[in-house]
């Protein structure tokens, strides 16, 4: 049996567009000791199995492994407008790359794949921290 991970998601009103990633069970133990390290450990997220349908209709729904951030996350930034995101994602680094690119590829991510989504909190903090950098 293998976990099913969800990357590059954004949630909007109970639903969660992502890709969902298939892991092997030889795969599994290395990326489960990892991903907890990275997100749960060191990140401030808690981890839940959640249903996952996959777009194509041929498909069945799986169960999936999703990370999720919570306030206890020490660089939450709480309730705050799009620049005040952008301004905090401009200036943010984790050990995989910049946060300013997670955001670019999350938004263009939205555009290719889930273009009948409208996401302007998502795109209305791209723009922000486009205006920063630019």
């Amino acid at each position: 049996m293998a976990t099913i991970f969800i990357e590059e998601t954004k949630t909007c009103q109970a639903c969660t567009w992502g890709v969902a990633y298939e892991v092997s069970d030889s795969q599994m133990e290395e990326s489960l000791q990892y991903l907890n390290v990275r997100e749960a450990v060191l990140g401030g997220y808690v981890t839940k199995m959640v249903e996952f349908t996959p777009r194509e209709k041929c498909q069945g729904s799986l169960l999936a492994l999703v990370y999720i951030a919570t306030s206890d996350n020490p660089i939450y930034l709480g309730p705050a407008t799009p620049t005040e995101i952008a301004a905090q994602i401009a200036i943010c680094r984790g050990n995989t790359g910049h946060n300013i690119e997670y955001l670019l590829r999350l938004a263009e991510f939205m555009r290719l794949y889930c273009p009948e989504v409208e996401d302007d909190h998502l795109f209305s903090i791209e723009a922000a921290a486009l205006a920063l950098v630019i």
